[in-house]
């Protein structure tokens, strides 16, 4: 199949999952919600299935997702843009790291999204709701962690709206889900997902994201 979509993952550490760096496909895409979302579409679809990238990078802020932007989104061209990020410009205005010293969380992602609307004009994009919940370090200052993050939440929202991409809640999710199982269950330091957590992440992509291969609209 040569007419297969490209699908993009990009964000920090969540979407990282220790991914390889070399063209390895057992640990390409590294142990998280993309593996889990590629092992999904690709056992669906098969060889109509899409070829995943994933381009996460630990400590990543949506700043620095914008100055890799050309290399490591524009340049592969994609069909869909997937993108997590919050989590770190929230832990450096928390916890008054220098690197948090303006908040530059916004502005950055909206300049992104305007490049990739502008590149690609095709391409369709999914933002994911940045989340934490009150357990390990993040306990310590939730008060913080709470307010900032709720404040990204509802930037990325109206980002996605502001720009026709999908949005996929996830705080919402994460906050339920502590019903059935303590925080540390799903997210074992309050930021990163177990494995638990990152299955919640993907079933949720999946069922909002909706995606079918081209000329595939339902089956």
């Amino acid at each position: 199949m040569t007419d297969n979509q490209t699908l993009l993952f990009i964000g920090d550490s969540i979407t990282d999952g220790a991914r390889g760096r070399t063209s390895d496909p057992n640990h390409i895409l590294g142990h998280g919600y993309v593996f889990q979302i590629a092992g999904k579409l690709g056992l669906e679809y098969g060889a109509d299935a899409p070829r995943v990238v994933n381009r996460g990078v630990s400590g990543d802020r949506a700043s620095d997702l914008y100055a890799r932007w050309n290399e490591d989104a524009i340049a592969v061209r994609p069909d869909v843009v997937s993108i997590l990020v919050g989590v770190n410009d929230a832990y450096y205005i928390v916890n008054g790291d220098p690197r948090g010293a303006s908040d530059r969380f916004r502005r950055a992602y909206g300049h992104l999204l305007e490049e990739t609307r502008t590149t690609l004009p095709n391409a369709r994009v999914v933002l994911l709701e940045p989340f934490a919940l009150r357990t390990g370090g993040v306990a310590e200052r939730w008060d913080a962690w709470s307010a900032k993050l709720a404040e990204y939440r509802l930037a990325v929202g109206e980002l996605a709206r502001e720009h026709g991409a999908t949005f996929v809640p996830l705080q919402a999710l994460f906050d339920d889900a502590c019903l059935r199982a303590p925080e540390s269950h799903w997210l074992w330091d309050g930021i990163h997902p177990t494995a638990a957590g990152h299955e919640l992440i993907a079933r949720q992509w999946l069922d909002v994201a909706a995606f079918r291969p081209r000329g595939r609209s339902g089956d």
